[in-house]
């Protein structure tokens, strides 16, 4: 305002705190200023009362004859330009107004549904073995399934991987595109084996996208495998790729219901759990901040496909960044990671970058070399 306020103005700033709850909407003047708290308002009704009461103060014409601009229109333009709010009751709740709903009693409730019912009978061995040092730091040349069956159960802390989509990509030294039952019976066998290492508390992530084109939901496959497997679905990760499949054009049948095809900018990461939703670590061997965690608990991740495929020569690698975010929310330093479907070894380079062990297991001799080399590039 810059000036004492004219007596008609507190008239109105009065009526206002007198009409409207003051734990909801209360002005106030202060050093020459006029103050609006706000928490929530039935603003159909503040602009009518404030109307009838300019008009009955005759307020106008003295803004008009001072040549001065009208506050209270000023207020009203400020809090219709307010863009984030809830409606609540015929009135817009500005505070408070997106935060999660309480349950009550949540853990009675929870227990009277029955949490991961499907896991509970898992059977699982609390017993944890060292992981052999013949393959500790290693990359493996060969079938993920029999590689596997040579390690004492519950040996490995995380297992980080993404294997071949069966979209007929042209992995080397491997056939990607097969018959749909015949993938699927290779790749369960191999997650039997990775379910069999894995220490108890520890997490499988499985980087995976959907075959739109063949309509083959290959996530919600993999998560009925699992969880037939008494392992706990922990969660989802939508990875955003920002639309790097959306440069294609075959949208189906075009502007017709007929059978539209749908675009998609994602993959998913799909956690799943052994035995136990909580897995034991110490302290100093954590390396998440508070700001990572504050962020990468938000289940969409924002990150661009990896630029360096044509370097490695490998049709379907995932960025660096994916799994340094997986492996810092999802384990310890000094923490065993196991790619069964290593590539050109992107997990093993961020498991040795972030301070854990690796084991990269894969069948392409020439990606295990493109591996190795490196993991000796990192000092």
């Amino acid at each position: 305002m810059g000036r004492p306020p004219y007596k008609e103005e507190l008239m109105i700033i009065d009526n206002i705190n007198k009409t409207f709850p003051k734990e909801e909407c209360y002005l106030a003047v202060q050093e020459g200023a006029l103050l609006l708290y706000l928490r929530s308002l039935d603003l159909n009704s503040f602009k009518e009362a404030i109307q009838k009461w300019l008009v009955a103060s005759d307020l106008l014409e003295v803004y008009a004859r001072n040549n001065e601009k009208n506050i209270f229109a000023g207020i009203l333009e400020q809090i219709e330009n307010i863009g984030s709010y809830g409606i609540k009751g015929g009135k817009r709740v500005f505070v408070g107004y997106n935060q999660e709903r309480k349950v009550k009693d949540r853990v009675g409730k929870i227990a009277k549904r029955g949490m991961h019912y499907y896991a509970l009978d898992h059977g699982f061995s609390r017993t944890e073995n060292k992981l052999p040092a013949e393959y500790l730091d290693k990359i493996i040349c060969g079938d993920s399934e029999e590689v596997l069956k040579k390690l004492p159960p519950n040996c490995v802390d995380i297992v980080f991987t993404s294997p071949p989509y069966n979209f007929g990509l042209g992995y080397e030294n491997s056939e990607d595109g097969i018959d749909w039952n015949a993938y699927f019976d290779k790749l369960f066998a191999i997650f039997h084996e990775c379910i069999r290492v894995l220490k108890y508390g520890g997490r499988i992530i499985v980087n995976v996208q959907p075959l739109f084109s063949d309509y083959i939901p290959i996530h919600h496959i993999i998560s009925n495998f699992f969880m037939e497997n008494n392992m706990i679905w922990k969660g989802e990760i939508l990875w955003e790729k920002n639309n790097y499949n959306c440069k294609y054009t075959a949208w189906g049948s075009w502007k017709s219901p007929s059978s539209p095809y749908l675009k998609y900018t994602w993959e998913f990461l799909e956690i799943y759990c052994k035995g136990d939703l909580k897995k034991s670590g110490s302290k100093e061997n954590i390396d998440i901040n508070d700001e990572e965690f504050k962020k990468w608990v938000v289940a969409r991740w924002s990150i661009a496909p990896e630029r360096n495929m044509k370097k490695y020569d490998h049709p379907a690698m995932f960025p660096e960044e994916l799994v340094e975010r997986s492996l810092k929310l999802f384990s310890f330093q000094n923490d065993v990671v196991l790619d069964p479907f290593s590539g050109v070894g992107t997990t093993a380079v961020v498991a040795k970058k972030t301070g854990r062990r690796y084991l990269g297991i894969d069948v392409s001799e020439e990606y295990c070399k493109k591996s190795e080399l490196r993991l000796k590039e990192i000092l």
